[in-house]
């Protein structure tokens, strides 16, 4: 989660900084500011980023706001495919394995 939440953020800075580093898809089905998506990605990236390093605690709280925030993520950069096809798509597998690595690890108790 911590690798991910950072290439989100990053993202989300260089959307910010240079809307010129980023091209647009033309004809798209949907087409947002990307400015906007950019601290969209920005905002998320670091609660992410926060959120895995609460991980390291074990605590089940972390996992459930982990799962909750990866498939926020995943929902975010499927919105992002117009910006960045091949990046979108490899953070959507990322978090999607982010999910299953949260949901299926042996609890606390059980170690």
């Amino acid at each position: 989660m911590i690798f991910g939440g950072l290439m989100t953020l990053f993202a989300g800075i260089a959307a910010i900084a240079e809307d010129d580093v980023f091209v647009a898809t033309r004809n798209y089905v949907f087409e947002f500011d990307l400015t906007g998506w950019g601290w969209v990605h920005l905002i998320l990236g670091v609660v992410i980023t926060l959120a895995g390093f609460a991980l390291f605690q074990g605590s089940t709280w972390a996992r459930v706001v982990g799962v909750a925030l990866a498939g926020l993520a995943m929902i975010a950069n499927f919105l992002w495919i117009p910006y960045a096809p091949f990046w979108a798509i490899v953070l959507i597998a990322l978090y999607g394995f982010v999910i299953w690595a949260l949901c299926t690890a042996p609890s606390p108790s059980r170690r």
